[in-house]
Formats: C-alpha cells, sequence, structure tokens
C-alpha cells in the first residue's frame, strides 16, 4: 500500500498538460448561460449575488489543463467565502461546469496535484455534511464527484494506453527497418568479398582486369558505407535479430489471385536504380495497403498499386474502389498506417492516406530514390 502511495504522489503530469487550445475556452459559454438562468429563475435567493459569483469565477476554468490545483482553489476557495457571507449554496444548474475540477485533476494533474485535490475537495463535502447535516443532496455531491474523478482517470488512462502501443507500433516498423538494410549491407559485403577473391585470382595473370575489379570493389563499398551509416541510427533506436528483406518479386506477387475475388494490378517503373531499402520499403507499403483494402474496405473489386520513378524521388500510389475503406480499428488512424508513415519518415520520405474525392481509398508515399539521401 505504501508502494502504491508513493507511486502515485510522484506521478508525473498527463502528456499534453501544457499549453491551452480552443476547447478549454468552452466553458466560457457557461457565463451567458448563468445570466439567462438568474434572470429567469425568480424564486432562488440571492440569484444575482450567485450569477455573480459565476461570472467571476467561471473564467478560472480555461487553465484547468495547465494548473488543475490553482484553478481548484481559485474556484472553491470564492464559492466558499460566499457561503459563509450569505449562508447560501450555489444553487445555479450552471454551476455543474465545476464538475470539470474533479475530472481535469485525475485527467491532467500530476499526483501530487491530483492527492492535493481530491483531499480538498473532500473536506469540502465533510464541512459540508457536517454542517447541513446528511442529506441526499450531500451524498449526491459525493457520487457525482468521485464519478467526475473516475471519469477523468479512465480516459487519462486510455490516452497513456494509446501512446503505450503507438510507441509500440513505431518501435517495430523500426526494427523491420534496420532487419532490412541489414540484409542490404550483408549482400553489398558479401559482392566485396567475392570481388576481392577474383581480384587476388587474377591478380597475377590479368592484371588489367584485377584494376577493374578493384575499382568495383571501391564503389560497392562506398555504397556498403553510405548504407551502414542510415542503418547505424535506426540501431540506435532498436535492435534486429531477422534478415528477411522483401524484393521486387514480392511486390510483384501482390497481383497473384488469393481466391478473396479482389483484384490486384501492379504497374511499377523500372528499379534498376533505386536503393534496396527503398525498394524494401515500397512492398512492405504496398502489402500492408493491400492488407488493410482486405480486411476493412467494403464491396472492394480492384485495388491498383502504381510505382512512378523520377529523377530524385519514388512515388508509391495504392487505390482502391471500395466504400468506407480505410483502418479504423484502432483509434483516429490505424496501427498499420502509423508503421507506414515511421518507415517512410526514417528514410526521409512521406507518407498519407485518406479517402479518395473520386471514391475508395488511396494510399500515397514519397521516397527517395537513393538512400541515405
Amino acid at each position: 500500500m505504501r508502494t502504491v502511495l508513493a507511486s502515485l504522489w510522484s506521478e508525473p503530469r498527463a502528456p499534453g498538460a501544457e499549453g491551452t487550445n480552443r476547447r478549454d475556452l468552452f466553458v466560457l459559454a457557461f457565463i451567458p448561460v448563468a445570466i439567462l438562468e438568474g434572470a429567469l429563475r425568480v424564486d432562488l435567493p440571492d440569484r444575482w449575488a450567485q450569477v455573480a459569483l459565476l461570472v467571476v469565477v467561471l473564467p478560472a476554468l480555461v487553465w484547468r489543463r495547465r494548473r488543475p490545483l490553482a484553478t481548484l482553489a481559485a474556484t472553491v476557495l470564492p464559492g466558499l467565502v460566499f457561503t459563509w457571507i450569505t449562508g447560501t449554496s450555489l444553487e445555479l444548474g450552471t454551476s455543474v461546469a465545476f464538475l470539470l475540477l474533479p475530472y481535469s485533476l485525475a485527467r491532467w494533474g500530476s499526483g501530487r496535484e491530483t492527492v492535493l485535490g481530491f483531499v480538498a475537495l473532500l473536506a469540502w463535502q465533510t464541512v459540508s455534511l457536517a454542517t447541513e447535516g446528511l442529506s441526499s443532496d450531500t451524498v449526491g455531491g459525493l457520487v457525482v464527484l468521485g464519478a467526475a474523478g473516475a471519469v477523468g482517470a479512465a480516459v487519462r488512462f486510455r490516452a497513456r494506453s494509446r501512446v503505450r502501443t503507438l510507441e509500440q507500433v513505431r518501435l517495430l516498423e523500426r526494427e523491420r527497418l534496420a532487419r532490412d538494410l541489414h540484409d542490404t549491407v550483408a549482400h553489398h559485403v558479401s559482392t566485396i568479398a567475392v570481388r576481392a577473391q577474383v581480384g587476388q585470382t587474377i591478380a597475377q595473370t590479368r592484371p588489367e582486369q584485377a584494376a577493374a575489379e578493384l575499382a568495383l570493389i571501391e564503389a560497392e563499398a562506398r555504397r556498403t558505407l553510405d548504407e551502414m551509416r542510415g542503418l547505424v541510427k535506426v540501431l540506435r533506436r532498436t535492435d534486429p535479430d531477422d534478415l528477411t528483406r522483401p524484393g521486387l518479386g514480392d511486390l510483384e506477387r501482390l497481383a497473384s489471385p488469393d481466391g478473396s475475388g479482389l483484384s490486384v494490378r501492379v504497374r511499377t517503373d523500372p528499379l534498376d536504380e533505386v536503393a534496396a531499402p527503398v525498394i524494401a520499403a515500397l512492398v512492405r507499403l504496398a502489402q500492408e495497403s493491400v492488407t488493410n483494402t482486405r480486411r476493412h474496405a467494403r464491396r472492394a473489386t480492384v485495388v491498383e498499386v502504381d510505382v512512378r520513378v523520377d529523377a530524385e524521388e519514388v512515388h508509391l500510389r495504392v487505390h482502391d474502389d471500395g466504400e468506407g475503406s480505410g483502418p479504423r480499428a484502432a483509434g483516429k488512424d490505424g496501427w498499420g498506417l502509423v508503421g507506414m508513415r515511421e518507415r517512410t519518415s526514417l528514410l526521409g520520405g512521406s507518407c498519407a492516406a485518406g479517402r479518395d474525392p473520386d471514391g475508395g481509398w488511396t494510399v500515397t508515399a514519397v521516397l527517395p530514390r537513393r538512400w541515405p539521401a
């Protein structure tokens, strides 16, 4: 129990707690509502004093994300002073906006802020219970405050879980890319070793051909060093342990029938001058896009995979004719799309996906022709 409390006390603030966005400003809409309620509810005691209190303290809720504990103090303390002076509790329905206080404490606050804030709220309700006695309103208030805090904690946990999953997807894609690059570098090194053996064999009898072999070895070594520099950048973030690398044949095999009734058409420019890691990325992106179509597209009959190469870049476009296609099961964007964007980003490219204005779903990617770029 002591360990749990210590862990809670040292909990940092939730990611995204800093700064104020437009959604934080919606609480200001409660101000005209409070004024309107004060004009209509003529039966309330000190109604205009209650309206004035809300008009004064509601703007503090704009900072509930950045400073939840300070916002709690800035709103609750004036309310206590108001009750002490007038002997009247805040009865305007607009005061429901204060439920954002326990929600914000649990959603955005650090462990210290959350503990101190809920202790203050509990003390406030205890004082009310002692002065007004046990009533349904007091018990109901405790339940509602607790429920608001529980919702905030649940949303915080869900957001943290999504961030953790997102990071796992990114790490997995980096690992896959590192595997592909590892295999590419191994291929280059094997080529260098073979050419060196050939050069040694013919050095005495055909020295001019041996010199040509040395030139090829130098070119291959330079290419290997360039790709190793890129590999090191990826290895700083993950450790590859597999040697599987997709090639052009895997891209062409996407057009093979699989019994699902979905026709895949592959059109590609010659990729002879395209770096092996870029080809591997193209294959991964195309495979993921076709898989997403099979899983998520409704009534899709055709998927077109189009690869175009220009002087500097390689362009991939995957388009289907389905309805409502696109991975949406894992949040705003599917985890597959997250991995695709991560891979293209690591290679210095970009990736986008969305509904096509002409119908269906389209994935586009742009990668440098040579890598490292």
